[in-house]
């Protein structure tokens, strides 16, 4: 039995695609299950065809097409308006589907380390010769341009550019090339993409192709023997098979090495286990025609390299163009491949999704390995349409294939499903692969902690339509992991400057808040510079930090550092105070005494930033509100973190052993707070333009209240021990300063605002004992050093700490407009907590390192960008005087000499009039697979 190795193979972890009647890939395998035939039968009037020419016998007015291709998001990608018009839709329907491919596999190009490939092709481009060059206003235009180099159209129009021109456009810097040869294009593109995964010339690969040809609206000359259908219907290996019908589609895959797929917690939904190409040689009846031996060569080459018996493999997917000869040959070929390994009859369904919609050329192979994928994916082979009677010329008894005439279930077994996939070309190129379900995710417990979700688009009305098209997926896949959803919004979307973001635990409580009114935010082009904020006395609470030092490892441990340094300092473990085994009014109290308020508010906030830094975020200042400096001072590198612990434990030991004091906010500006000062109460602190703090002995602040209410001013009692930056505090200002000057002191390698002097702080200020027995001596000018942080109108404030006094504070300062933000990092109206304020910081602009919120990888399908399309088209000149070029049935490869490329509408429309005295002459020679 053949054993199955997933991690050997390659993943196919996104896929995205356009198709005739499917504007996107679920509309797509929705139609293919329920037998819907997407070709399209035109009218007269819709035919854009000469009258002489659709009367023409046997004129079958029936093509496949897609919808929107004058429409393109020229925004999005970058392009002006005139070279959006001017670049061929193949180029463009490629870019956007490239993008929708790595988004459904969850990966943003920035953020992805390692190079990404881009292997593609197109069909013959005829937008340039049917609309571009019939334009008497583009010709004149791009002859004027000659003066001033290549004119846009000629790069935008090249098969040679397709690949480059995404790489271009997305930052990709793996290889990057054009894939040509012919209908078997696409799938060679993904063998090609596997070849440069598995030689680690790339991490990520994006494959397939696109065909799009005009006029859309056409039909085709039927003649007997010719490879297109007599009545416009495909008809793969059916008795009355007589051709193809042609149609247009866009498809791409994003491959990645299935060991790292498996690691990094991709979305899989198949292996390529194994794959080949090659080419028929010289040994067929012409250069056209299939051969039995190159394709078994190259069916038998992919099931050796996958490792796999033939009995394994339950579906194929065929070329099945439905000739009455091309589909004969391909089931001999497969015939022979599988009986190399087996005798088994009628075991493999066969499928070709040309009965869906006829032959895509360029784009039929990816679009036919997309169709495996998802049978293999969701265990249902879709019908092949249009089957009633077999072809006569194949055995179907004797081998080992049944065509599956309806949507057949495949249910799992011991054995993973199993299928092959057939693409041959014009010129006998021939690809063949090997696909296997993909091993069960793992499926991880339910995380019941809040999520965070995060939007962002390049506009508005694109944000609007991404947060509709979240809630549908939400609503309609109740059952998802908002884990899951959370990482890959984060780690594979791209952050545009339009955001919102929410935080959720259940998918339904997403989907309320998602249908509501959520705030916006907009992020500047340049990221903001961020000033840390660090509270004084007074913000403490009881269970501050309790929630992160169980679930955060980084606050974790910076919190045991911090206790494990104070243990000799306190002669107890602080923890006991922060994170008591069981609250009690006591243990609520012991954080009241200024001997363990102090040093208990710096650990939080020093936890804190360092968890923010940890993720990434730096601050450019700082200013700390008295205590709060402390905090700075360490991570500016002026103290040792050891060293401020010492202090801090000196400095309120040495506050606890004063007489008690009083502290009174007044809501009064200092000028008039002013007179009412005397030798025993004193100004304390300066918080904003009427918002001041008194302090001294309690009796005195008693009496000091009973004025001000007198006078009609509003006051408030602080929950204080003593009174801070008052008289009260000069018995210890000596020793204090003595203890700061056998520490080690260093210039800061940050800047800070003083909050004592209301002004950046110098180098001798922030070594200087002094003013450090000073600093708790003198008022907190807050005020004034929240107006110098105030200068730089970019800055985004972050409270680092427990509550929301800072941001107040800042927010109530005469500076302060509303574009500004300013977020607590634990506020206490918000029940978000910590994923609020990353929450907001992201709207803000300020980047964030996503993977360290997520422990273990996982990413899932989500929907994809909502392009803002708009008309970018250069009409064709219908005027009698222009002649009409008809539209070739098959695609002659047209390169571009590099050395002459502006000859290249001369050289195109030489080719096109070969082409059209052939078709003429000899309108039957067209035949090919």
């Amino acid at each position: 039995m053949s054993t199955s190795h997933p991690e050997e193979g390659i993943a196919i972890i996104g896929m995205a695609g356009r198709f005739p009647g499917a504007p996107n890939l679920d509309v797509f395998w929705q139609n293919l299950k329920t037998g819907v035939e997407s070709i399209t039968r035109f009218s007269d009037d819709e035919i854009e065809a000469s009258k002489g020419l659709r009367d023409m016998p046997g004129y079958v007015r029936a093509r496949a097409i897609i919808d929107g291709v004058d429409q393109f998001d020229a925004d999005f990608f970058g392009l002006q308006p005139r070279e959006a018009q001017y670049t061929d839709p193949q180029h463009r329907l490629l870019l956007e589907t490239a993008w929708e491919a790595l988004e459904n596999a969850g990966v943003d190009p920035a953020q992805f380390e390692g190079p990404i490939g881009v292997f593609a092709g197109c069909s013959q481009n005829t937008y340039l010769l049917h609309n571009l060059a019939s334009n008497p206003g583009f010709l004149a235009e791009y002859l004027a341009s000659q003066q001033m180099g290549a004119h846009p159209a000629l790069l935008g129009n090249d098969k040679d550019f397709v690949a480059t021109r995404v790489s271009y456009k997305l930052n990709l810097r793996g290889p990057s090339m054009a894939v040509q040869c012919a209908c078997s294009t696409s799938l060679v593109a993904v063998c090609q993409a596997a070849q440069s995964l598995l030689t680690f010339q790339c991490d990520l690969a994006l494959a397939g192709g696109v065909s799009v040809t005009f006029p859309q609206k056409r039909g085709y000359l039927y003649e007997e023997g010719s490879i297109v259908s007599k009545d416009g219907h495909c008809r793969p290996f059916d008795a009355s098979a007589d051709g193809t019908v042609f149609g247009d589609g866009v498809g791409l895959v994003t491959l990645k090495r299935a060991d790292e797929a498996l690691r990094d917690g991709d979305h899989i939904y198949a292996i390529i286990r194994g794959f080949a190409v090659n080419n028929d040689g010289s040994g067929k009846v012409s250069y056209m025609a299939p051969s039995v031996e190159g394709q078994y060569e190259a069916v038998a080459t992919a099931q050796a390299l996958a490792g796999v018996e033939p009995e394994s493999i339950r579906y194929v997917e065929a070329h099945g163009t439905g000739t009455a000869l091309g589909d004969p040959i391909e089931i001999a070929a497969l015939t022979k491949a599988f009986r190399a390994g087996t005798d088994a009859k009628q075991f493999c369904a066969l499928g070709a999704l040309k009965g869906n919609f006829g032959h895509l050329e360029a784009a039929a192979g990816v679009a036919g390995l997309i169709k495996a994928v998802l049978a293999v994916y969701h265990g249902e082979i879709p019908p092949t349409l249009n089957f009633e009677k077999p072809n006569p010329r194949i055995d179907f008894a004797q081998s080992p294939f049944y065509v599956a005439s309806k949507l057949t279930p495949w249910p799992a077994s011991t054995t993973p499903r199993r299928a092959g996939v057939s693409s041959f070309g014009v010129g006998g190129t021939n690809a063949h692969l090997v696909l296997e379900q993909a091993p069960p995710a793992t499926i991880p417990a339910h995380n019941p902690a809040p999520q965070l979700l995060v939007l962002s688009a390049k506009t508005a009305p694109a944000l609007d339509a991404m947060t509709v098209r979240l809630k549908e997926h939400l609503e309609k896949n109740p059952q998802a992991d908002l884990a899951d959803v959370a990482q890959t919004l984060q780690l594979g979307r791209r952050a545009f400057p339009h955001r919102r973001a929410l935080v959720a635990k259940t998918s339904a409580e997403a989907t309320t808040l998602l249908a509501g009114k959520l705030s916006t935010g907009e992020a500047p082009s340049r990221t903001p510079p961020i000033a840390f904020l660090f509270p004084g006395q007074g913000a403490q609470q009881a269970g501050m930090g309790g929630e992160l030092y169980a679930s955060d490892e980084i606050f974790h441990a910076e919190v045991d550092k911090c206790c494990e340094l104070l243990k000799p300092e306190l002669n107890l473990d602080l923890r006991d105070i922060l994170f008591p085994s069981e609250p009690s009014p006591e243990s609520e109290a012991r954080l009241t005494q200024t001997s363990f308020t102090q040093p208990a508010l710096f650990v939080i906030e020093y936890a804190i930033a360092q968890m923010w830094i940890a993720r990434g975020i730096r601050p450019q200042i700082m200013a700390g509100h008295s205590l709060g400096e402390y905090v700075a001072a360490v991570l500016a590198g002026v103290f040792s973190l050891a060293d401020a612990l010492h202090l801090l434990a000196v400095r309120g030991r040495l506050m606890q052993q004063l007489p008690p004091g009083q502290m009174l906010a007044v809501a009064l500006p200092e000028a008039e707070l002013t007179p009412f000062l005397t030798d025993e109460v004193g100004l304390a602190a300066v918080n904003g333009p009427r918002s001041c703090v008194v302090s001294g002995p309690p009796d005195a602040v008693v009496a000091f209240r009973e004025k001000l209410v007198a006078n009609g001013a509003a006051c408030r009692e602080l929950k204080t021990s003593h009174a801070f930056h008052s008289s009260m505090m000069d018995p210890i200002l000596g020793e204090f300063g003595g203890e700061v000057a056998r520490v080690r002191r260093q210039s800061p390698q940050i800047p800070i605002v003083s909050s004592m002097t209301g002004r950046l702080g110098t180098d001798e200020e922030w070594m200087s004992p002094t003013y450090w027995s000073a600093q708790l001596r003198r008022p907190v000018r807050f005020a004034d050093a929240m107006g110098a942080l105030l200068v730089d109108t970019s800055r985004v404030f972050l409270e680092v700490g427990p509550g929301n006094t800072l941001t107040a504070l800042a927010r109530q300062h005469p500076a302060w407009q509303q574009i500004r933000v300013a977020v607590p990092s634990l506020s206490r109206k918000s029940d978000d907590g910590l994923l609020g304020a990353v929450s907001e910081l992201w709207k803000a602009g300020v980047p964030m390192k996503w993977a360290d919120l997520h422990a273990t990888p996982r990413r899932v399908a989500l929907p994809t960008y909502p392009f803002q399309r708009q008309r970018y088209w250069i009409e064709r000149n219908t005027a009698p005087a222009t002649p009409e070029i008809p539209v070739p049935l098959t695609d002659i490869p047209v390169r571009t000499d590099a050395a002459a490329i502006e000859k290249l509408i001369d050289e195109q429309m030489r080719i096109m009039a070969r082409q059209l005295e052939v078709l003429r002459a000899a309108p039957a020679n067209g035949k090919h697979s």
